[in-house]
Parts: structure tokens; C-alpha cells; sequence
């Protein structure tokens, strides 16, 4: 607030962590400018990702992030290149309007080669609120055009490309406000795909599903039947067991991708 033209960045080393800041986060940050007219370009760096690590090192709460936006207030980013990152933090700065942002940064990606970028991708282009499949040569074929975010989505590429399903995977790399328009184009693409699925990695009752459904229904729910892939409800974010979670994981993709196209 006392200095808008830097970059400030709070990095959590899970995203789980930040639940000590709840209270400053519901009193100032998201309701700053609201209460006081004060505006923050304020960056938290969230980790998450499902790694069979447990609940406390899963999840960074999504679900509350959501519930706490409203009237373009904050904004909520799951990048998933490094391209898009340099590309968001970039838009942060450059932007005339000052909103804090927060990117749940996934944790295997860190190092993952699927998010690497050409130099050409941060010397030229900006940040895309969502990345459509490239790796679909004929969108007539696609079915199923299943919306994910974060390394769940990158996941349901490896696991599409594996069965080679007719199924086209699009990364909806901002939650929050929602890309209304850029979801509408990327399913546009596939005119024969009436099957739209939610997939995440989180349980049902947490997670972006509640805070995306009411939109997916709104835009697209007279013409795509519409539904949610996600762990089971949980009074837990995440399993403390490996195996358990391994498993959890591939009853998400099989649900995903599972007939009939």
C-alpha cells in the first residue's frame, strides 16, 4: 500500500501455510479497497498441487480464495508454463490497476520439462487466461473438452495423450474473474463436443468447483452436459497415506476419460 510501485511477493513454502494470515487477509487485503479505497498490487506465492505429502503440504485452499472474490477484487492464477508466470508477474506490474494477486504455484511443475518455454514465448506475447490443446490436429474428432487448472491439467494431458482419447484438455490458467469469453472460444474449437467436464484434483467440497460451476452452467449449460471429476468430499484436503493418494489419482483419470465418448 505505501509503495504501489513495487513488486512485493509473499512466498509460502506450502500454500497450506498461509492459514496464519487468514485474518489480515480477510480484514485488508481482499477488502482494502473496498473498506478504504486503498489499493494493493500485493503477490502471494501459494504452493499447490495434490504430491501424496498430506494435508498440511496439499492444498492452499482454493475453495476460500473464491468465496472471498467478488467485484474484481483480487485475482486467482494457477500458471502452468513458465512463460505464462513471467507473463502474469509482468501484467502485474505494467497494469494500471493495482489488485493483489495470488498464483497457487504448483510444486512438481518446478521441474517438470511440459512447463518449459521457448525464449521466443517471454520475449514476445502476454498472459493467456487459458491455454487451449495444442496437441489436438482434428477438432471435429474431440468429444469431450475437459476444463482443468493447474497440474491436474498438465497430468490429464499425459494421461489424454497415453489412451489417445478424443478428448481435447483445456487449462484454465485464471480462476478468478472468471474468462468468461476465453472459455467460450477455446470450446467453440470443438463443435462436436457436447460433454464438458470439471476436472480437479481436490475433493468436491473444496477446491474451484463450487466457485466455477454456477459459471459453467450459466455459459454452457444449455448447450454441453456438464460435470465435475474430483476426490470424494473430505473433511481433510488431502490423504496422509502414498498409496491412498496414487490411487485416488487414478480413479480421477480414469473418471476423466473413461467411455462413452
Amino acid at each position: 500500500v505505501t509503495n504501489p510501485d513495487a513488486l512485493v511477493v509473499w512466498d509460502a513454502q506450502f500454500g497450506d501455510f498461509f492459514n496464519g494470515a487468514q485474518i489480515i487477509l480477510d480484514q485488508f487485503v481482499v477488502a482494502g479497497e473496498d473498506k478504504w479505497r486503498q489499493s494493493s498490487g500485493l503477490v502471494l506465492l501459494l504452493p499447490h498441487g495434490y504430491e501424496g505429502q498430506g494435508p498440511e503440504h496439499s492444498s492452499a485452499r482454493i475453495e476460500r480464495f473464491l468465496t472471498l472474490a467478488a467485484e474484481d477484487n483480487i485475482q486467482l492464477c494457477n500458471a502452468t508454463t513458465s512463460a505464462q508466470y513471467f507473463h502474469l508477474l509482468r501484467r502485474q506490474m505494467h497494469r494500471t490497476v493495482r489488485k493483489p494477486l495470488v498464483v497457487f504455484t504448483p510444486k512438481s511443475l518446478l521441474r517438470a520439462p511440459s512447463t518449459r518455454s521457448p525464449v521466443a514465448d517471454f520475449t514476445t506475447g502476454s498472459f493467456n487466461e487459458v491455454l487451449d490443446d495444442t496437441g489436438v490436429e482434428d477438432p471435429g474428432s474431440v468429444r469431450r473438452v475437459v476444463l482443468a487448472s493447474g497440474k491436474v491439467a498438465v497430468e490429464a494431458l499425459t494421461e489424454r495423450d497415453r489412451r489417445q482419447a478424443p478428448v481435447a484438455v483445456v487449462r484454465v490458467e485464471q480462476l478468478y474473474p472468471w474468462p468468461f469469453e476465453a472459455v467460450a472460444q477455446a470450446l467453440d474449437r470443438y463443435p462436436n463436443a457436447r460433454q464438458l467436464v470439471w476436472l480437479q484434483e481436490e475433493p468436491e467440497n473444496m477446491g474451484p468447483w463450487n466457485g466455477v460451476k454456477g459459471r459453467l452452467y450459466e455459459a454452457h449449460g444449455d448447450t454441453h452436459t456438464i460435470r465435475r471429476v474430483s476426490r470424494s468430499e473430505s473433511g481433510s484436503p488431502a490423504t496422509g497415506s502414498q498409496a491412498i493418494h496414487r490411487q485416488e489419482q487414478e480413479e480421477l483419470m480414469e473418471r476423466a476419460f473413461a467411455d462413452p465418448y
